[in-house]
């Protein structure tokens, strides 16, 4: 397994999730868990992301402004996911916040799949995306369990 295809297995888990809690209505137990879900898979996939691709993509030319830009929208995300831990899950904004969530992780997603593993493929080694991949599912199994 390459580190592009260990990736797209958790953005599909996110894509889900998201597609989910966007359903979900008012502060419920059902909304509650999902953010929950939504929240902590965001995180974590965004910690092993940075360390397991985009911290080597900045080590070459060719991909260093590309894991720049995608490393600042996982900032953009964890605003977004501040503002709505302030939010009540009752407050009309709520859902609001939440489909910008999902609007802007999506995005986030696309260009990923689309643009970023495109070049880090022509950039990185080939035994480098299968050790990528390895460290990054590792570190997803770390932070899952804690």
């Amino acid at each position: 397994m390459t580190i592009f295809e260990a990736l797209r297995k958790d953005h599909d888990i996110q894509r889900d999730l998201l597609a989910r809690l966007v359903e979900t209505h008012g502060d419920s137990e059902e909304r509650d868990t999902l953010y929950q879900q939504v929240r902590a898979e965001l995180k974590y996939h965004a910690n092993a992301e940075e360390r397991a691709l985009y911290i080597p993509m900045m080590d070459i030319d060719l991909t260093q402004e590309k894991a720049r830009h995608s490393v600042a929208e996982h900032h953009e995300i964890d605003e977004l996911i501040e503002l709505l831990d302030d939010t009540d899950y009752s407050a009309s904004h709520w859902l609001t916040h939440a489909k910008q969530l999902q609007h802007l992780v999506t995005h986030h997603l696309d260009e990923e799949e689309h643009e970023v593993f495109q070049l880090a493929g022509r950039g990185l080694q080939e035994n480098q995306k299968s050790s990528l991949a390895k460290e990054y599912q590792e570190e997803m199994r770390r932070q899952r369990s804690n």
